[in-house]
């Protein structure tokens, strides 16, 4: 089977590899950056993004309709892929909300059983008015409405703290700022 990939890319991802398995979770608020700094970490360690949203999106379109089943069903799936890509010593990059303590004690236990460290980065908007307009020109095509500021809200209110360690990374730098940080965070215990 052949495969593509250019020189410059083999040489960048042999240079940001990792000495050991690390589950990495990229949580935080809805269009506070998670998905884009989730993007930047998994092509710089060549590591697959187990997101959320999309996968229940995929759930929706086999016409289940939408409940909180549907969206506990896409963690748990974004949790078995993790689950199996650390058991074979890989790296999983999980990006979703995590506002609730079952949601991250759910990341806890992965890595708890997988023997990996977990590296948890919360992305956040400190500009409310940015964080408003971001949201408003959110469209990502899934098969669900995107949140109002009143689902924002809300998800704010239940948002239990990270117990652990946290990167946190804000919208408001630019994204090759924190995706830097995010990198640095990520190999003070993979090395």
């Amino acid at each position: 089977m052949a495969t593509r990939c250019s020189s410059g890319w083999a040489r960048q991802a042999a240079t940001n590899r990792i000495a050991r398995s690390v589950l990495i979770v990229i949580s935080g608020l809805p269009s506070t950056g998670k998905s884009t700094l989730a993007d930047r970490v998994a092509a710089a360690l060549v590591a697959p993004v187990l997101s959320v949203d999309p996968i229940e999106s995929a759930i929706l379109r086999a016409t289940i309709p939408r409940s909180f089943e549907t969206g506990l069903a896409a963690y748990l799936v974004a949790e078995t892929i993790a689950d199996a890509h650390l058991a074979h010593g890989g790296t999983a990059i999980i990006d979703a909300v995590s506002s609730v303590e079952f949601s991250k004690q759910m990341w806890r236990d992965v890595a708890v059983r997988r023997a990996v460290p977990l590296r948890v980065i919360e992305c956040v908007c400190t500009n409310e008015t940015v964080h408003r307009e971001r949201l408003a020109r959110r469209n990502r095509g899934m098969a669900f409405d995107e949140p109002t500021w009143a689902d924002i809200e809300r998800r704010r209110a239940e948002y239990v703290p990270w117990r652990e360690s946290v990167l946190v990374v804000d919208a408001m730098e630019p994204v090759e700022a924190n995706a830097r940080r995010a990198m640095e965070w990520i190999r003070t215990v993979a090395q």
